[in-house]
């Protein structure tokens, strides 16, 4: 019941809203690993907090990939960006920045 309800209100928002919080999440998940999962693993020999992130960050990675191609045929901002867009996926905090301004230009 849970389950098709949070589909439902899925489907019912927009792409653009979606690949917004896709980026967010990408971003955090990316954070994580980099300044968190790392260290623990070369430092404290421990990777545990690796393999937990490692795979949430593949998906959202995927996903914020996916939806840039989406985008990209639907809105004629992100046609203009899409290279800038793409490559603030491997940046640290570049998804934070692309957020940021896909927020203040269609806002």
């Amino acid at each position: 019941m849970f389950t098709n309800f949070v589909l439902l209100y899925i489907i019912q928002m927009k792409t653009l809203t979606i690949f917004r919080i896709i980026a967010f999440l990408e971003g955090l998940s990316y954070i994580l690993l980099l300044f968190v999962g790392v260290p623990l693993k070369y430092i404290g020999n421990d990777v545990s907090v690796v393999k937990m992130l490692g795979m949430p960050h593949g998906f959202l990675f995927m996903a914020y990939i996916a939806f840039i191609i989406v985008l990209r045929f639907e809105n004629q901002w992100f046609k203009k960006h899409f290279i800038l867009i793409a490559l603030a996926s491997v940046i640290p905090f570049g998804t934070f920045i692309v957020e940021h301004k896909l927020r203040k230009t269609f806002s």
